[in-house]
C-alpha cells in the first residue's frame, strides 16, 4: 500500500491541455520560428546545435568526407539495377554535384550565403524500371536520410489531405530525429504527374496547381516547422521536453536549402505532346510524296521533352524550373529482365529462394524457365515487377504444399511455368512412399506431445493408422490437424478413465478413428461402472 501512496499520479489529458495552454503564449515564438525566437538561424541556412558532449556526429563526418566520383556511383548503381545508363549517369553527376557542395558548406560556412542552384531531378519513365530503388541506393550509398511519399497525397494548404510540409517531417523521422543530418538528406516524391493541373472553369485546382506552388518553397530553400500547427500531440510533446530542459529553447525548425529533391512520374501523356511539337516542325517536308515521318515508340519521344511540354502538360512554370535535371527511363525488355533475375542483387529470384530454404527446400531453375519468365513478365507492362507476378503465379501451390512434405529440391523448369498444377500433382505422386512415411511419423508424434502434455499414452494400432493416412490424404489437412480434429476431447475423458481404472495407455484402432467421441464416452461410462463394483 505505501508503494501506492508514494507513486504521483499521472496527469489526465486535461490537465496536460491545460498545462499545454498557459505555456503555448510563453513559446508562440518556439513553435513559429519567427523572428523574436532563438531558434531560427540566418537567411541562408539554420545554425547547427552542437552535440550535448560536444563530439562531431559521425553521420555528418560521413558527408564531410565525401569523396565520391561519378563513375563510382554508377558502378554501385550497377549491382543492383540494370539498363536505365543514362540515368544513372545523370543521377551520379547530379548527386556527387550536390554532395560536394554540400561538403564545402560545412567545410567554409560562409558559402552559404551564397546562391546556389540546387541541381533537383524529375524522373521519367514507365512503372517498374527502377526510379525509386535507383534514388534508395544512392541515399544508402552516401549515408543520408530518404524519405519517399505519392504527391497524391497532398492537398493544397487549408484542404483536406496531407500538407506538403509533412514530407520534410518525414525526413526528420527517417533520420532519428537528427535534424542536422536530415537538412542533408533526400526527399522523393512519385507519381509527380497526378498533380499536373487540369484547366477547367469550375474554380480551383486543390489537387494540382496549389500542390506545386508549396512544393516550390521546399525545393528552393524554406524554413519547416518540425511540428504541425495541426499536430497537438507532438506540439505538447515539446513543450514537455521544454520544461524538462528548464525553460530551454529547442532547435524547432529545419532549413530545406540542401535537401535534395527528386520527383518522378510514368507521365502516360506526355509523349503525345512531344509527338506533336516534333511533328508539327515537319509538315510540309515531303519527299516523293510522302511525309518524312517515321513509326516510332511513345518512349522514343520522352528523352526530347522541353520544358513547354511540361507546362503543356499542366506544371506550372515556376515549379518545372526547380527540376533543372531531366532524366527518362527506359522500358525494360526480355533480356534485361532476364539480367535482373540471374545477375541483380536483391533479386526477386533470390526471394523466392530463400523462401523456400526456410523451410529446407532447395529452388533451383533452368535457361529456359529463366527466359520464358522473362517473356511472360515484359507482357505484364509493369517492369521488374512483372517478375514478382509471374513467380507468384507459379510457384503459389508449390509454397503451400511442399513444406508439408519431404520434398526437399525443386526445379523450376518452362514446363512448371505452363502448368504448375499437373506438375506439382506429378510430383506429389512420386514421392507418395515419403510423404506417407512422414505422415506415419506425424502420428507417433503427437502421441509424444499428447503423453509429454497429459501423461496419457496414445498406442495407434496398424489399422488406425492407415485409417489416419487415408482421411489425410482425402481431406487435404495436414497429420498434426487431423489428429488434434479426432482426439480435441481425449485429454479429460481419458483422464477419468484413467483416475476409475489405473491405466495410463490407450490402445486406438480403426473403430476409435471412425467414431472417436462415442468411443471416448462408452469408455468413460464403463470405467465409472468398474470403479462403482
Amino acid at each position: 500500500m505505501s508503494d501506492e501512496k508514494d507513486k504521483p499520479d499521472e496527469p489526465s489529458l486535461e490537465e496536460l491541455q491545460k498545462q499545454f495552454m498557459d505555456i503555448l503564449g510563453k513559446t508562440q515564438s518556439v513553435f513559429m520560428g519567427d523572428a523574436s525566437g532563438s531558434t531560427a538561424g540566418s537567411a541562408g541556412m539554420p545554425p547547427n546545435p552542437p552535440h550535448a558532449d560536444d563530439t562531431p556526429d559521425p553521420l555528418l563526418e560521413q558527408i564531410r568526407a565525401f569523396t565520391l566520383k561519378p563513375r563510382e556511383v554508377r558502378d554501385y548503381l550497377d549491382r543492383f539495377v540494370v539498363k536505365q545508363e543514362e540515368a544513372k549517369k545523370v543521377l551520379a553527376v547530379s548527386v556527387c554535384d550536390h554532395y560536394n557542395h554540400v561538403r564545402r558548406c560545412l567545410e567554409e560556412p560562409e558559402l552559404r550565403q551564397q546562391d546556389y542552384a540546387k541541381p533537383n531531378i524529375i524522373l521519367l519513365g514507365p512503372t517498374g524500371v527502377g526510379k525509386t530503388y535507383l534514388m534508395r541506393c544512392i541515399a544508402r550509398l552516401i549515408g543520408v536520410p530518404f524519405t519517399k511519399a505519392d504527391a497524391t497525397k497532398f492537398s493544397e494548404t487549408g484542404y483536406v489531405g496531407s500538407d506538403v510540409e509533412d514530407i520534410v517531417r518525414d525526413l526528420v523521422k527517417a533520420a532519428d530525429g537528427n535534424t542536422e543530418l536530415a537538412q542533408y538528406g533526400i526527399i522523393y516524391i512519385d507519381e509527380i504527374d497526378k498533380i499536373a493541373g487540369q484547366s477547367s472553369g469550375q474554380g480551383r485546382d486543390v489537387s494540382g496547381r496549389g500542390v506545386q506552388i508549396n512544393l516550390l518553397k521546399l525545393m528552393e530553400e524554406t524554413e519547416v516547422n518540425l511540428h504541425s500547427q495541426t499536430d497537438l500531440i507532438g506540439q505538447m510533446q515539446a513543450v514537455m521536453e521544454m520544461q524538462r530542459s528548464g525553460g530551454k529553447a529547442q532547435k524547432r525548425t529545419i532549413n530545406t536549402r540542401h535537401m535534395l529533391f527528386i520527383v518522378s512520374g510514368a507521365f502516360d501523356k506526355l509523349s503525345d505532346i512531344v509527338r506533336a511539337r516534333i511533328d508539327h516542325s515537319r509538315i510540309g517536308f515531303k519527299q516523293g510524296g510522302a511525309t518524312l515521318t517515321r513509326d516510332r515508340e511513345e518512349t522514343d519521344y520522352l528523352p526530347q521533352v522541353e520544358t513547354s511540354d511540361f507546362i503543356k502538360f499542366g506544371f506550372e512554370p515556376e515549379f518545372i524550373g526547380r527540376l533543372p535535371v531531366r532524366v527518362v527511363c527506359e522500358q525494360l525488355k526480355a533480356p534485361d529482365l532476364e539480367e535482373i533475375l540471374m545477375n541483380a542483387e536483391g533479386s526477386v529470384l533470390r526471394q523466392f529462394q530463400e523462401d523456400f530454404q526456410g523451410y529446407e527446400i532447395g529452388l533451383h531453375t533452368t535457361p529456359e524457365a529463366i527466359k520464358e519468365i522473362a517473356q511472360r513478365a515484359e507482357r505484364e507492362k509493369t517492369g521488374a515487377r512483372g517478375l514478382m507476378t509471374v513467380l507468384e503465379r507459379a510457384l503459389r501451390d508449390f509454397k503451400y504444399e511442399l513444406p508439408s512434405t519431404p520434398i526437399r529440391s525443386l526445379e523450376l523448369t518452362a514446363e512448371l511455368l505452363a502448368d504448375p498444377q499437373a506438375t506439382l500433382q506429378g510430383l506429389l505422386a512420386g514421392e507418395e512412399g515419403p510423404i506417407r512415411e512422414q505422415r506415419k511419423a506425424d502420428i507417433h508424434a503427437f502421441a509424444d506431445r499428447f503423453a509429454d502434455e497429459h501423461g496419457l499414452q496414445l498406442i495407434f494400432a496398424e489399422d488406425a493408422i492407415e485409417r489416419l493416412l487415408d482421411q489425410c490424404a482425402s481431406s487435404g489437412k495436414t497429420m498434426r490437424a487431423l489428429c488434434e480434429d479426432r482426439f480435441r476431447n481425449f485429454e479429460y475423458g481419458l483422464s477419468l478413465v484413467s483416475r476409475n481404472r489405473g491405466v495410463d495407455q490407450f490402445t486406438i484402432t480403426a473403430e476409435v478413428i471412425d467414431a472417436p467421441d462415442k468411443t471416448l464416452s462408452q469408455w468413460v461410462v464403463e470405467s465409472h461402472r468398474e470403479s462403482g463394483a
